[in-house]
């Protein structure tokens, strides 16, 4: 069965799945946020089927998530390093981190966010750009953007996303 794309959607989420949504990707990124860079060093790490590696990693590096490298001729071998983009997507890791000790870590946290010159515990948050402030996240709305069609428009304005405590069911 044909897994259906997400690519082409307008939502930003739905088109951002479609480039990590699968599991194996995102600890793919996870490793490379670690320093791995190697096709062995990854498959080591994870466990992974070679094929399916290789498969991962193609879609990464076609998302442009990552670069393949070459790093020896003979025989061919390759690295693979975060972009940009790849380098984007940290905040993403680090919130699922975050989430992950939250409610899933019945033992106690195995890995934490720190800063790194106070050593303190850190979390997650908006900021506002314009003034630096940080927004609390019951303040927090979604609102159509500039190329929002009409449908995702008439969406928002129905069901308002408002992350709120009291508007919890």
């Amino acid at each position: 069965m044909q897994r259906k794309s997400f690519g082409t959607m307008e939502c930003a989420i739905a088109r951002s799945l479609e480039r990590v949504g699968e599991w194996w990707s995102i600890l793919i990124l996870r490793d490379a946020f670690y320093g791995v860079t190697r096709f062995d060093e990854f498959q080591q790490s994870l466990g992974v089927a070679p094929t399916m590696l290789t498969k991962r990693l193609g879609v990464l590096v076609e998302a442009g998530l990552l670069e393949r490298r070459r790093y020896q001729e003979r025989p061919p071998r390759y690295e693979y390093l975060l972009t940009d983009r790849g380098r984007d997507f940290r905040p993403v890791l680090l919130a699922l981190l975050e989430w992950g000790n939250r409610h899933f870590a019945p033992d106690g946290t195995s890995v934490e966010i720190r800063d790194a010159r106070s050593g303190h515990l850190v979390e997650t948050a908006f900021v506002d750009p314009s003034t630096g402030a940080t927004v609390p996240l019951e303040d927090i709305r979604v609102s159509p953007g500039p190329a929002a069609s009409e449908r995702v428009r008439k969406r928002i304005e129905r069901h308002p996303a408002r992350f709120t405590e009291e508007e919890r069911p």
